[in-house]
């Protein structure tokens, strides 16, 4: 009677161990974790949290930079114009292949967006540091490794990153100078 019992115990307790490890395994990396989490937009991200002089005007640096209008730049004819070019049928703004970096730097599936994330903002906070709906308050950003856990990516390869966008694959690319770009968009928080 006690074999009868004790055997599918096991096998239940096996079945969610195995389920838990591979839940885990998921959170392991930022990409696998990223998808557990939603897009939110930059005036999530913004708030009181990343603007002005005490926070290093992270928002104020976005807001003056060629990122917060780089959707705008494929609403134009111009882009229009390249994206039937390269044989696109549909408007640049609407293209998945120039979406895919003057959004995000990767493909759009509207499941990873909240209601409040605004694609129009082109390329965002949320495009280098990864879905914010989980590390967003104020509560878990003061902790970095919580962020982390809760979809905060900061990137130690800045340049491979970048450069995800910034390459020859991109139609109107002339160079890339990694150290001059960074310095236009670099936004560290000033040390307290």
């Amino acid at each position: 009677m006690k074999t009868k019992i004790f055997l599918p115990v096991i096998g239940v307790l096996f079945f969610a161990f195995i389920l838990f490890t591979s839940f885990t395994d998921s959170f392991s990396d930022p990409v696998s974790r990223a998808s557990a989490f939603k897009y939110v937009g930059v005036d999530k991200c913004a708030g009181t949290c990343h603007k002005g002089d005490t926070k290093g005007k992270q928002l104020e640096i976005w807001q003056d930079s060629k990122h917060s209008q780089a959707y705008k730049t494929l609403q134009t004819p111009e882009a229009d114009k390249i994206a039937k070019d390269k044989g696109f049928t549909t408007a640049a703004a609407e293209t998945p292949q120039c979406l895919k970096c003057h959004v995000l730097g990767k493909d759009i599936d509207p499941s990873e967006f909240d209601d409040s994330f605004d694609k129009t903002q082109g390329v965002q906070c949320e495009t280098c540091h990864g879905p914010g709906s989980e590390y967003k308050k104020l509560s878990i950003m003061k902790d970095k490794e919580l962020a982390k856990q809760n979809g905060l990516i900061i990137h130690t390869e800045k340049e491979a990153f970048c450069t995800t966008c910034h390459n020859s694959e991109s139609p109107s690319f002339k160079s890339f100078n990694y150290e001059e770009a960074w310095a236009k968009i670099q936004h560290s928080k000033p040390k307290d």
